[in-house]
């Protein structure tokens, strides 16, 4: 894929986690704890995905731990920065299933075990991965000797 056709990809996957982050903020006010955890971690991956095609891969799986470790097998390339969001990322991938499923905890349904903490720290940590993410492509963005710059009227 060119440049443009991966910022073009990379920048509708932004779109759609900043989309679930602001519907985790929604089922928050709501009081929908469980749901709105799972929508953070919903915007953390679709982030993170985000940066995989914008660096011209096709990621693979929902956990955002193994997003950002995958991503150092494949290349080198401001890892150090990715590792930085490996806890939040890891809290996050915690959100995936059992906020979902009630036979996921025993006895109990997701709206019994999330709470207010709960997806109150979830869409915090989604907001910096987000941001995080945002940043890194726009300075790779920048780096790129061949990048893509429409003509300004």
């Amino acid at each position: 894929m060119s440049v443009e056709k991966n910022r073009e990809e990379a920048a509708r996957w932004l779109k759609t986690g900043q989309s679930d982050l602001v519907t985790a903020r929604v089922l928050l006010t709501n009081r929908r704890f469980a749901h709105a955890c799972f929508h953070a971690q919903q915007a953390g991956e679709k982030a993170l995905k985000a940066l995989w095609y914008f660096r011209d891969m096709d990621p693979w799986g929902h956990s955002i731990r193994k997003l950002i470790d995958d991503m150092a097998k494949a290349t080198t390339n401001r890892h150090d920065e990715l590792s930085l969001l490996i806890n939040g990322g890891t809290k996050l991938d915690r959100f995936y299933i059992l906020t979902r499923y009630p036979n996921g905890l025993p006895e109990i349904t997701p709206d019994m075990a999330y709470f207010e903490e709960d997806a109150g720290e979830a869409i915090k940590i989604a907001d910096s991965i987000l941001e995080r993410v945002g940043k890194l492509i726009d300075e790779e963005f920048e780096e790129q000797p061949d990048n893509y710059r429409p003509e300004q009227p």
